[in-house]
């Protein structure tokens, strides 16, 4: 019987440890990296149905118990009043129940329940690939022989460099700021408030825990710039329940960024998740891209045919999911550009048609 492929995974966020657990789920053997020591600041998730589909296949849907079942999406103008509500339980049907949960939960869970030994404060510094493998020096000066490695570097992978030096994370024309604070407001439901180029959302991600998340528009990077103003101030025009929430601790703040390159993969170098096909926010997809990328990339690996097959077959399979998503997030978008009263009118007619468009596919097994 032959040896089990040795895989290598760089990154250790949601979608590194999806592929290490669903990798050695199908028998494979992994290694485990991670350059950071420490979590990102203040992230929450919203999980849609399908996200929680592909965790519950990965063997950790009963961490999410952890969570809060979100069972309608709220939309409102920036005062507060509603322009349409959405049913979760009618968009997503049978295939999961929408949840919030804070990153580090989500995090931990995958670490506990998949039992995967992370090496953190590492990462590549050289790759050689050659038809027999991949021969890899790491940055605390080890190194490593490997059939296959998995780039689950996120959005400014270092592996991607490597796979395409040319494929840059770009832009996408949001500014953003996100922090998780107390409960207090009583929201229960997923609640965005839209303003004119602005949006604040709030998502329940646990007992008395509220996710926030807040972007505006801005046509250049450099026009961030102004976020040096208290974030208060951008939306003081907001509603009383926003202006309160702001009230609450420090914000991460960041751009938001995207990447189209489509290459994804040489011979047997791989990229996943936000790696190769990250996206605007606005389709909460994040996880359920990556976690998805997971599973189908261990059933790839877990089959018969050379490796450079296998990893094409792949790309090939994931291409077109990914990339509907990131099409989209990008129409979602630009409805940015809409006067609010128009936007506003269109909500109020269309959005459970809307909804219906954009998530209908997902609803579909990857």
């Amino acid at each position: 019987m032959p040896n089990p492929l040795h895989v290598l995974v760089v990154g250790a966020g949601v979608a590194g440890m999806a592929a290490a657990g669903a990798l050695e789920r199908r028998g494979l053997s992994v290694d485990l990296i991670e350059r950071r020591t420490q979590n990102p600041a203040g992230a929450g998730l919203f999980l849609p149905g399908n996200a929680v589909r592909a965790l519950a296949e990965l063997g950790v849907g009963d961490a999410l118990r952890d969570g809060v079942p979100i069972r309608r999406q709220r939309l409102q103008d920036h005062q507060g009043r509603t322009l349409a509500e959405i049913d979760m339980a009618a968009l997503w049907r049978d295939v999961g129940q929408p949840v919030g949960i804070t990153y580090d939960r989500l995090r931990t869970a995958l670490a506990e329940k998949l039992r995967l030994p992370i090496r953190t404060g590492v990462t590549v510094r050289t790759l050689d690939e050659s038809e027999a493998g991949v021969a890899v020096t790491f940055s605390d000066g080890t190194s490593g022989s490997y059939d296959v490695v998995v780039g689950a570097d996120g959005v400014h992978s270092e592996l991607r460099r490597m796979v395409n030096p040319a494929a840059e994370a770009r832009y996408a024309g949001q500014i953003c700021w996100r922090f998780v604070t107390g409960n207090t407001a009583g929201i229960h439901d997923w609640t965005v408030w839209l303003g004119r180029g602005a949006t604040f959302l709030a998502v329940p991600v646990g007992a008395d825990r509220l996710y926030c998340y807040a972007d505006l528009s801005m046509p250049e990077p450099a026009a961030a710039a102004s976020a040096g103003m208290p974030l208060a101030e951008h939306f003081s025009h907001f509603g009383g329940e926003v202006r309160d929430l702001l009230a609450g601790p420090d914000a991460h703040f960041s751009t938001i960024e995207e990447v189209t390159d489509s290459t994804w993969r040489t011979r047997r170098i791989i990229l996943i998740g936000d790696a190769a096909h990250a996206s605007s926010p606005n389709m909460a997809q994040g996880v359920a891209m990556s976690v998805e990328d997971a599973l189908v990339l261990a059933e790839s690996l877990g089959g018969p045919g050379e490796i450079e097959q296998l990893l094409a077959r792949y790309r090939l399979r994931r291409l077109p999911r990914t990339r509907w998503v990131q099409a989209r997030a990008r129409r979602r978008d630009s409805t940015r550009g809409m006067t609010p009263v128009v936007r506003d009118a269109v909500l109020r007619l269309a959005a459970s048609r809307i909804y219906e468009r954009d998530y209908g596919l997902l609803r579909d097994r990857p």
